[in-house]
């Protein structure tokens, strides 16, 4: 659900005593069953948004049309902020609404609405295959995060080995379905994917959280670090136009056309971490890929191939049973 979208259900609400999904759609230029959707993603955040059903029936906030959003408890407040502050990190209209929903809420609840509106980022580039399943440590760790409470978790790294670890968590990213923490440690920032993440704890410590820590900044960097690494070698391929769709699904991101060719050949550079990375990914492709340089590739193109030969020679070649 979008953020200005939200805020814009919230203030219509507000001002009726009722309203049905089909006038909402109206007033929000949205279709009926996409703000019957924005209705329940509020309800299911925890804002006190109920429907009545029936003939005069509708969608209310608790309290009727005297409510506003200084009726709005912590928990309710934060749900609301949790949902709003990714979709506003895009929008500078969105942003500027949060800002006004904040100075609108008592101020016992401002410091966690703001912290739960800035504990998330969304980044829509995923490194990986999407799909994946929302972990369920997701929802302790926002809580961690807006009320500034370390966490002591069981963490198992890349290489499979497993540690104990006591963080100060500064925020999640969500990077299309794959939720990352970053968190403060005895060694500085660092980055923690959160499906690794088994045993967790959210202590009464309160967490050490630098005043001028800037999340999407943080994200950032760690986004240019690994793309990196991601793309440390890079190899220029020539390959019929009609396949160079197929090299940007293997490269993703790492992936750039120089000529697009003239029916004949296109000019395509892709990157992996290194010359073996890349070429595994262009072993398959045989004579339809032409790999111009570096040397680097083309000898493990050579290597591959070598060892593919030596392990099949005298495999009976002809028709399948």
């Amino acid at each position: 659900m979008r953020a200005d979208r939200l805020i814009q259900v919230l203030l219509h609400l507000q001002s009726r005593p009722r309203v049905t999904a089909a006038e909402l759609a109206d007033a929000l230029e949205v279709s009926v069953a996409t703000a019957r959707r924005d209705l329940e993603a509020l309800s299911a955040a925890g804002v006190p948004v109920y429907p009545q059903p029936g003939r005069g029936g509708g969608w209310s906030l608790l309290g009727g049309s005297r409510t506003d959003l200084s009726g709005l408890t912590a928990p309710e407040a934060r749900a609301l902020f949790l949902l709003a502050g990714p979709g506003a990190a895009s929008s500078d209209h969105a942003r500027a609404a949060l800002r006004k929903l904040v100075r609108a809420l008592p101020a016992t609840f401002r410091a966690e609405a703001e912290a739960a509106a800035a504990a998330v980022v969304v980044d829509r580039e995923g490194w990986s295959a999407a799909g994946r399943v929302r972990p369920p440590e997701v929802d302790a760790l926002q809580r961690a995060v807006v009320e500034r409470r370390r966490v002591r978790i069981d963490y198992t790294g890349a290489t499979g080995r497993s540690s104990s670890r006591v963080l100060d968590p500064w925020g999640l990213v969500d990077k299309d379905g794959a939720w990352y923490l970053i968190a403060g440690t005895d060694r500085g920032p660092r980055t923690f994917r959160v499906d690794r993440v088994g045993a967790l704890d959210v202590t009464d410590e309160p967490a050490v959280v630098p005043d001028d820590v800037d999340l999407q900044a943080e994200w950032d960097r760690v986004v240019g670090e690994v793309e990196l690494r991601r793309s440390a070698t890079w190899a220029t391929v020539r390959v019929a136009p009609e396949h160079v769709d197929v090299l940007r699904a293997q490269f993703g991101r790492h992936t750039v056309v120089v000529d697009g060719g003239d029916g004949a050949r296109a000019t395509v550079r892709v990157a992996a971490p290194t010359p073996l990375d890349v070429a595994r990914h262009l072993a398959g492709w045989g004579a339809q890929a032409d790999v111009v340089g570096p040397p680097e590739v083309r000898a493990e193109l050579a290597r591959l191939g070598a060892e593919l030969v030596a392990a099949h020679r005298g495999t009976t070649t002809g028709a399948r049973p």
